[in-house]
């Protein structure tokens, strides 16, 4: 298990070696364990670096809350972006899942926002266990930390790639990076929360009303979760209650 003075060490090399120490990188900030780790490690790599937090109308307030809190603690410029409208024009009206096209509007924006602002590098929190590795850094003529896909038109780094979920968990524990959680099911047995319009059922037609609802259920819901350490989520408007880790009385209240 690699140590976070190493870590930070390896990308001070790498950086090094790829020319990033004069450039301008500016990292994607959910407020997520992964991303929360690369943003340290790049800064502790002492490169020049900033964080892009995009949020909507559905976003979690306490999440944002933290990674306000987390970039003011490392002394960071931390750039806020509303993507309610984009999010709108490209899931409603669709079936889901809602994800696939928040991405793809939160990539968009984020390559705009980065050219437009003059960052060179654009990075993300990926590691080793996400589906990324054989898909698009299959592309990559060079080392997958640092990619130039064409089709993004900016160079992206992904300081996690080559650790592992457990490793990035224990950097992140060494690290004493403890982001806040509402406790949800989520898709993965890792800690990967988003936000509550993951929830809205797959067959169903997204309308804001459904989004609406899908925000006002899961935050209710969460408040349950928090106080028994469970996690906790409901499929709307099927009201399909998902709950791991919870007795049978926990159960029966989350429809599960």
């Amino acid at each position: 298990m690699p140590a976070l003075e190493d870590a930070i060490g390896e990308i001070k090399n790498f950086s090094e070696k790829a020319g990033l120490l004069d450039k301008r990188i500016l990292v994607m900030f959910s407020g997520g364990k992964d991303s929360s780790l690369a943003l340290y490690l790049l800064k502790e790599a002492g490169l020049d670096v900033s964080a892009l937090t995009f949020f909507h109308r559905w976003s979690w307030r306490e999440t944002l809350r933290w990674a306000m809190g987390f970039t003011k603690k490392l002394n960071l410029n931390h750039f806020l972006v509303d993507i309610t409208d984009g999010l709108l024009r490209e899931a409603a009206g669709r079936k889901g899942p809602i994800c696939i096209n928040c991405k793809k509007v939160m990539l968009w924006n984020a390559k705009w926002f980065a050219l437009n602002n003059g960052f060179d590098v654009l990075a993300k929190g990926d590691n080793a266990n996400d589906k990324i590795i054989g898909a698009l850094l299959d592309q990559c003529k060079t080392d997958i930390r640092l990619c130039e896909v064409p089709k993004i038109g900016i160079p992206t780094l992904r300081p996690l790639i080559k650790y592992t979920a457990e490793q990035v968990k224990a950097l992140a524990d060494e690290a004493g990076i403890r982001p806040y959680r509402m406790y949800e099911h989520v898709r993965r047995r890792q800690w990967r929360e988003g936000c509550p319009l993951q929830y809205i059922d797959r067959e169903e037609t997204v309308t804001p009303e459904l989004m609406d609802l899908a925000y006002r259920v899961n935050y209710e819901v969460s408040k349950i979760a928090r106080e028994r350490k469970v996690r906790v989520s409901v499929r709307v408007p099927g009201f399909e209650g998902m709950c791991r880790n919870c007795d049978s009385e926990l159960s029966m209240k989350s429809g599960g």
